[in-house]
């Protein structure tokens, strides 16, 4: 295996790295660990996004859903595919492990509930993705990863533009737009926690200085910021974040992070909480995290018991 002194030179000219053996295996743990967050995030859109395609307004709009759940389902292969030539088993870390031990934001363990829902969590959740997804594709030192990248980015696109103008039509219903303003309030804060802890409590640095990715959380944060509150105000809704027009910076006008009450989708401004809390609630996941896990299994489970 490379040692960390070539690892580096190599990754110093510039150079990309195409597998395994061209790496040390701190590299492969970083590179593991980041594909796992990856490919389970993916993964498990498709039964969050399956929930709530039920309320789809049309047999149209339901199978433009059905049509991104299964690219996200590809999108998922490709980061399980790139684990197994890591030497992962990739069947036992999709189908034999435990709900608790899925790696995927938060957000996506509370159920969406309606079509606003929904189009909410294409407009910010695959936005968050294609801002991860889009950095890693610029910046990404390891090259099959870059290179299968190409074409998620392009359907990563094609979601987030779904959900803008699903917003759009319901941003100019009255009716609909209450409904519309109530998913922005709760998933509005839940997407600013999908990029992580703040980068001067970020644990893992391998990311960064491997060259993984090329932002860090915070970063990526402000990234997602920057086109998701423009969004939000050209369509009238809330949200709380602005522009500071002197830095050129977003700011988050409410205690960030906030005490989540997850069954009834509501967040407690009145104060902040410590990122300790938060991690407590990340890790023991939220309300849906069983059941979207025994959904993906349950065709193998059938199977090996049959």
């Amino acid at each position: 295996m490379t040692t960390e002194g070539e690892l580096l030179e190599r990754l110093g000219a510039g150079k990309l790295v195409e597998g395994p053996q061209h790496a040390t295996e701190a590299y492969v743990r970083a590179l593991t660990r980041t594909l796992i967050v990856s490919g389970d995030t993916e993964l498990i859109s498709a039964p969050a996004y399956l929930r709530a395609a039920q309320h789809a307004p049309s047999t149209g709009a339901y199978m433009t859903v059905v049509s991104m759940i299964q690219d996200e389902i590809g999108h998922a292969h490709i980061a399980y595919r790139m684990l197994r030539d890591l030497g992962v088993d990739a069947d036992a870390l999709v189908y034999e492990r435990e709900a608790s031990d899925w790696r995927y934001p938060y957000a996506f363990d509370v159920p969406l509930d309606s079509w606003a829902e929904l189009v909410v969590a294409n407009g910010f959740y695959d936005r968050a993705g294609y801002c991860l997804l889009g950095d890693v594709h610029e910046h990404t030192s390891y090259g099959p990863w870059k290179r299968a990248l190409v074409k998620v980015e392009y359907e990563e696109n094609f979601h987030l533009r779904h959900g803008e103008r699903w917003m759009g039509i319901y941003a100019a219903d009255p009716d609909r737009k209450r409904d519309l303003q109530a998913a922005v309030d709760w998933m509005f804060p839940l997407t600013l926690e999908w990029f992580g802890l703040p980068d001067h409590l970020k644990r893992h640095s391998g990311q960064l200085s491997y060259g993984l990715k090329g932002r860090s959380n915070d970063e990526l944060r402000q990234r997602w910021m920057s086109t998701a509150v423009p969004l939000c105000e050209k369509l009238g809704l809330d949200v709380p974040a602005h522009r500071d027009e002197a830095t050129g910076t977003y700011v988050i006008d409410c205690p960030f992070p906030m005490a989540f009450d997850e069954e009834a989708k509501r967040w407690d401004t009145s104060r902040a909480v410590s990122w300790d809390d938060v991690m407590v609630r990340w890790k023991a996941r939220g309300p849906a995290n069983e059941e979207f896990v025994a959904k993906v299994q349950r065709g193998y489970k059938q199977l090996v018991a049959a």
